[in-house]
């Protein structure tokens, strides 16, 4: 059975960095990447990875996906972090054919 387990969340100041990173085990992926929630909002697309990496506009130039397909993982770096990227972080991962897997969630909370 597929599973994404994430880990690299955590407490860290504003203007400070994180690297999230998402193992897979079970099946690799098409395309695996990132949501993220903030509390009582939405889930949103942070960005993915498939033959390239791609980010939410709300983040260029401030996350970077990235993926090791050796490792079957696939990695967050957010640098200059704000109070409002605090959220709860999930790790996705699309098969070529069939359902989506989710990982479990990991906290981000960015203090001022």
């Amino acid at each position: 059975q597929a599973q994404l387990v994430e880990s690299g969340g955590g407490l860290a100041q504003a203007g400070g960095n994180l690297t999230l990173s998402c193992a897979a085990t079970g099946r690799t992926f098409h395309t695996m990447g990132w949501f993220r929630q903030a509390p009582g909002k939405e889930r949103t697309l942070v960005g993915w990875s498939d033959t390239r990496p791609h980010v939410a506009e709300s983040v260029k130039g401030r996350f970077t996906i990235s993926r090791d397909n050796a490792k079957n993982a696939a990695y967050l770096q957010m640098n200059g972090l704000i109070p409002e990227d605090t959220a709860v972080y999930y790790c996705y991962g699309d098969p070529p054919v069939g359902p989506r897997t989710w990982g479990q969630g990991t906290q981000v909370t960015v203090s001022p």
